[in-house]
């Protein structure tokens, strides 16, 4: 930033700061960081490193845990897996009768046009038959 305004006076000079100090200033904000962040992480890793058997424990106890979760949702699939069954054999005796239905019913069409000629032939019988009667009632009350 040489750059000059109309009075000849630098920026860099105006802004008071220079550009060397203050990336020391972060090289060395930076440095301190990373100096924390290792020496926290080696006081992690000696904690740890020192009680394997609380990582054990701690260990177990987890698996234990996952092995529970992993039998309760064995369990659960299980148990729809059997609604599914029985559902599906449902759906599949209810197709079945309907099938049966179908077949059944040109059979049922059949036997109900007969029928229905049979109540035709019936009922013309009926009135034959009414009039014979009406005619030996006349009969029987002539003489």
């Amino acid at each position: 930033m040489t750059h000059t305004n109309g009075q000849g006076v630098r920026r860099r000079e105006k802004m008071g700061i220079s550009r060397r100090p203050l990336l020391l200033g972060l090289a060395i904000v930076m440095g301190l960081g990373f100096i924390v962040y290792f020496r926290l992480w080696f006081i992690d890793y000696q904690i740890s490193a020192d009680d394997p058997e609380l990582l054990r424990r701690q260990f177990d106890l987890a698996h234990r845990e996952a092995v529970d979760e992993s039998a309760e949702w064995r369990s659960r699939f299980d148990e729809e897996r059997e609604r599914a069954t029985e559902c599906m054999m449902e759906l599949n005796a209810v197709k079945l009768s309907r099938g049966k239905l179908a077949k059944d019913m040109p059979s049922v069409d059949e036997r109900v046009e007969r029928l229905k000629k049979e109540n035709i032939e019936l009922l013309g019988r009926l009135e034959s038959l009414k009039r014979e009667l009406e005619t030996e009632k006349l009969k029987c009350k002539s003489q």
